[in-house]
């Protein structure tokens, strides 16, 4: 019997926020290939009978290579077996899924991509900022700071005026950040925002300015940065930049997670 490969999309941290598609298939998967940035609360959703193998490369420290996952799930995927290949946020963003994709269809194994709420989302959701505002911003761009040659900003130069910047993966780098979003054209006034572990118990906000950025205080991975003047739409209300929030979602939200009605409703049979 032929297997199928799901590339499923965890969303930003928050179980409740599984797509009802995403859930299902979680719970019918028999094998579960998951990124190390995915929380043990989505993991905690799994059935007993799936089993869980971490293929996180984070921070630059690689156990397994692309190539490896790639062979992995085309090995499990021949064995007949339901394989989620499980990513935080959405599969199609930063998340390598074109390669695996490649991969798969090299291979002429079935697979579906199951959307989630990417990470940009579920932190301006979290930290209440509209990324698109008629009166500030018409376009939004998503970059990533985790490559070679910074974020590649430097095309910005003519089209950042009403453009909201959401930089995934920014680890501790402010100052270079800082420095090449000033470069752009992008001014050391506009407000950035800082969210880490948007969506989960440790979600911590920070408001602040792309020229005084440099002076954040190093956030918890994953994070990414807001920029733009959206950003500062609520800072009269947070207080000044510079502000640090802490939200702790209650520990009933989570169990409730547990007990989750698109569970219940599809159970735990096969995947359609």
């Amino acid at each position: 019997m032929a297997g199928k490969v799901y590339l499923v999309g965890a969303g930003p941290g928050d179980p409740e926020l599984l797509t009802r598609k995403a859930w299902r298939v979680l719970q019918s998967a028999a094998v579960v290939l998951h990124d190390d940035l995915v929380p043990e609360e989505i993991l905690g959703v799994l059935p007993p009978t799936a089993q869980r193998v971490n293929v996180g490369k984070r921070c630059g420290a690689k156990s397994i290579s692309q190539d490896e996952i790639n062979a992995l799930m085309v090995q499990l995927a021949h064995e007949g077996k339901i394989v989620a290949r499980l990513k935080s946020g959405d599969p199609l963003l930063f998340g390598r899924a074109g390669e695996e994709m490649e991969a798969l269809r090299h291979a002429g194994i079935d697979f579906e991509v199951v959307p989630g709420v990417t990470a940009a989302l579920g932190a301006a959701a979290a930290a209440q900022i509209s990324l698109t505002d008629r009166r500030h911003a018409s376009r939004v761009v998503f970059v990533t700071a985790h490559r070679e040659g910074g974020t590649g900003l430097g095309n910005e130069r003519h089209v950042a005026a009403d453009t909201t910047y959401v930089i995934y993966m920014p680890g501790h780098r402010y100052a270079e950040l800082a420095a090449e979003l000033q470069a752009a054209g992008i001014g050391a006034e506009i407000p950035c925002v800082v969210i880490s572990r948007a969506t989960t118990p440790e979600e911590a906000i920070f408001r602040t300015t792309v020229g005084k950025l440099p002076e954040s205080p190093a956030a918890a991975s994953p994070s990414l940065i807001v920029v733009g003047i959206v950003a500062g739409a609520t800072a009269d209300e947070a207080g000044a930049p510079g502000h640090e929030l802490s939200s702790k979602l209650r520990e009933e939200i989570l169990q409730l997670a547990l007990q989750h009605p698109y569970h219940e409703s599809y159970g735990r049979g096969g995947v359609e």
